[in-house]
């Protein structure tokens, strides 16, 4: 199925202005509110339904014999039908 991208920003941010946008992002699932992105005139807004596939991955590319670059993502699916895939396992994020 091919890909089309609704919003991108990608940005250096301090450890405190992402765990600001984290927050947002959780207060809103939370109370079941729409996710806003902005960034000038970019907007789109999405409607998580109740249960959506919650996957969470760290990753480390470059050569297997030096440094590379390492990264955790988080990412939230559901089909536009508000389905989601996935399953029930225990994550835990310390």
């Amino acid at each position: 199925m091919p890909e089309e991208v609704l919003f991108e920003s990608e940005s250096r941010r301090s450890r405190e202005e992402i765990a600001s946008y984290l927050r947002t992002v959780a207060d809103s699932l939370e109370s079941g509110n729409a996710i806003t992105l902005t960034r000038g005139e970019q907007s789109v807004t999405m409607e998580p339904p109740e249960r959506p596939t919650f996957e969470v991955k760290a990753e480390r590319e470059g050569p297997a014999d030096g440094p590379g670059e390492l990264s955790v993502e988080f990412e939230l699916e559901w089909g536009e039908d508000g389905g989601a895939d996935g399953s029930g396992n225990d994550l835990a994020i310390e």
